[in-house]
């Protein structure tokens, strides 16, 4: 960590030629915007005249304060330890989101006002969906991929033919085709269910290329000991191959159960109420759209968060457990 540190704040600070080339990479982008009725614009304006009339040397002077601004806070940021700067770089991201946000004069007290309902509601739903899809995704994934691993000539087919096919289509074809197709079989679903099934489906075929690669990871001879010991494919499989293939496994599925959760927001189009549905709902009541796609846009990434700090938990678990 002290090495990592002593590293980024070598590149940072006692490089010139690095802050010359992002001050000049930062002044030429903002030059190629028009930033005379920015507030930085306003703010200079006993430097540059009336922004709206300052022409190119406004542009240019307010470019140069920025870049100027900018390399300045990367030289500084540099002499914090590395988690400091993390943490600096976040809280300043975020504070330019909300200057962002605040440019849309959104009114605060309508998201104040439905956020409860969107939490109670959307995220309730949100969250049982993508849930009960994960775990048949997953039970998908795992069956599918030992299919694509065996010599049986016809298994391999059916999951290959699978996966080609759910991760050749956009996931709300897939949602439409089930929900509108099923029905001419004589198989009527409800649109929850629908939903859920659509979602399993196409995670499932990308579960299954990340199971596979974890079970393949592990060394032919770990197999060949267990049939030895007289262990079956099951049991070979759940005391053996998957506890070891799990720290292959667990990141890009982590990768795959945010995705879901986001793509959750698709089965909107079949009324469900989940979290995109009611926002645009709210919205169009009252015509108050961004302020309830931003609320929701924030929730879905608190959400996201709460998956990635899950991810990395259980990560270290199995590098602890590892090294023991």
């Amino acid at each position: 960590m002290i090495y990592q540190d002593t590293v980024e704040s070598e590149i940072l600070v006692h490089k010139p030629w690095f802050i010359v080339s992002i001050f000049a990479i930062v002044l030429a982008v903002f030059l190629m915007f028009n930033l005379t009725g920015t507030t930085m614009g306003e703010l200079m304006r006993p430097a540059i005249g009336d922004p709206l009339e300052s022409g190119f040397y406004g542009r240019f002077a307010i470019a140069f304060v920025i870049a100027i601004v900018f390399c300045f806070n990367l030289v500084m940021i540099g002499f914090a330890p590395l988690k400091v700067q993390v943490g600096i770089v976040w809280f300043e991201l975020l504070m330019l989101f909300l200057a962002f946000f605040e440019a849309f004069n959104l009114n605060l007290l309508f998201i104040w006002k439905n956020v409860p309902f969107l939490i109670t509601q959307g995220v309730v739903t949100t969250v049982y969906v993508s849930a009960i899809s994960l775990v048949f995704a997953s039970f998908i994934g795992i069956v599918a991929a030992i299919a694509k691993l065996s010599s049986n000539g016809f298994t391999y087919g059916i999951a290959s033919f699978y996966t080609s096919f759910f991760r050749g289509l956009p996931l709300l074809m897939q949602i439409y085709l089930i929900y509108l197709g099923l029905p001419q079989l004589g198989i009527v679903m409800d649109a929850v269910p629908s939903g859920i099934l659509a979602l399993s489906l196409c995670t499932g075929a990308y579960m299954t290329e990340i199971f596979r690669a974890g079970i393949q990871s592990i060394d032919r001879g770990q197999w060949e000991a267990s049939r030895s010991l007289g262990f079956s494919f099951g049991l070979t499989m759940r005391r053996i191959i998957l506890p070891q293939a799990l720290p292959v496994i667990i990141p890009p599925m982590g990768n795959s159960f945010i995705s879901m959760l986001k793509d959750s927001s698709l089965v909107s189009v079949l009324g469900v109420w989940e979290l995109t549905f009611l926002a645009r709902t709210l919205g169009q009541a009252t015509f108050n759209h961004m302020e309830m796609l931003v609320a929701a846009a924030i929730i879905y990434w608190i959400l996201s968060i709460g998956l990635e700090l899950l991810q990395s938990r259980i990560e270290r678990y199995y590098a602890r457990s590892k090294v023991r």
